[in-house]
């Protein structure tokens, strides 16, 4: 018997909420890439990004986890996470229009 786990459907069901504009979801988001949990691969750009659009978006516990995150982070990386965070909400303002 085959086992097959359902965690990568799982975070893609929230990588999809928060893409529409889920602070929860994204702030869930944020929290697997900065422990590597969920399904999601140990990465601080994405754990960054997330939480800044969670943050964005109202979530009120964000803006310290990334402030946590961004500790580990290079300039040149936060950059690069900020900038993602931007396309997020760029394509999610052309779906809107």
């Amino acid at each position: 018997m085959t086992v097959v786990s359902s965690t990568p459907l799982l975070l893609d069901r929230r990588i999809a909420k928060a893409r529409a504009g889920d602070a929860d979801a994204s702030y869930d988001l944020g929290i697997a890439y900065s422990t590597g949990t969920s399904g999601a691969a140990l990465d601080l750009i994405e754990a960054h990004k997330w939480l800044n659009l969670a943050a964005a978006w109202g979530h009120d516990a964000a803006p310290a986890a990334r402030a946590e995150v961004s500790d580990d982070m290079t300039a040149r990386e936060i950059a690069t996470a900020q900038r993602a965070a931007r396309d997020v909400i760029g394509l999610l303002n052309r779906r809107a229009a």
